[in-house]
């Protein structure tokens, strides 16, 4: 599995700032809806939920928002880049700019988990990391994502 597969060029987005978690959550929601057809108020109620179970701020200011459901066909993929940090409730309690989502099928299992592992080890390289927060302009920040991490993720 490659980013490539789950992330298209059109669901990476700069944003100024959120004004809460819950709205970022319903601005994830929109954008799978305009990048793959997602019922929104779906997505965005499969997330909250997920995020109920415990946060998604997995530290260094990125947030890895997953979740399954009905309707999705394979895992895909969303990038946001928050100009200005959010209080996502991170396990290291920093703010967060730098937020990956997962949608997988509802009936998926190692295909979300190879998705979200190879998401996280992209995101753990702080070389990645410091060359998105230093881009604003969407097309490189996917071309960073897709071509700058790890290639792919054994099965």
């Amino acid at each position: 599995m490659q980013l490539a597969e789950i992330l298209r060029p059109d669901g990476v987005k700069v944003m100024a700032t959120s004004p809460s978690k819950r709205r970022l959550l319903q601005d994830l929601a929109e954008m799978a809806h305009g990048c793959w057809g997602l019922d929104p108020a779906r997505v965005n109620e499969s997330l909250l939920d997920r995020e109920a179970l415990g946060p998604t701020g997995v530290g260094r200011g990125v947030a890895l928002p997953h979740a399954r459901l009905p309707g999705v066909d394979r895992v895909r993929g969303l990038f946001l880049r928050l100009e200005r940090p959010l209080d996502f409730d991170a396990v290291d309690r920093q703010p967060v700019d730098l937020v990956f989502c997962l949608l997988a099928p509802s009936g998926s299992g190692v295909e979300h988990l190879k998705a979200l592992a190879l998401v996280s080890r992209t995101l753990r390289d702080a070389a990645i990391c410091s060359k998105l927060r230093a881009n604003s302009d969407p097309a490189t920040l996917h071309t960073i994502l897709t071509e700058g991490g790890p290639r792919n993720l054994a099965a």
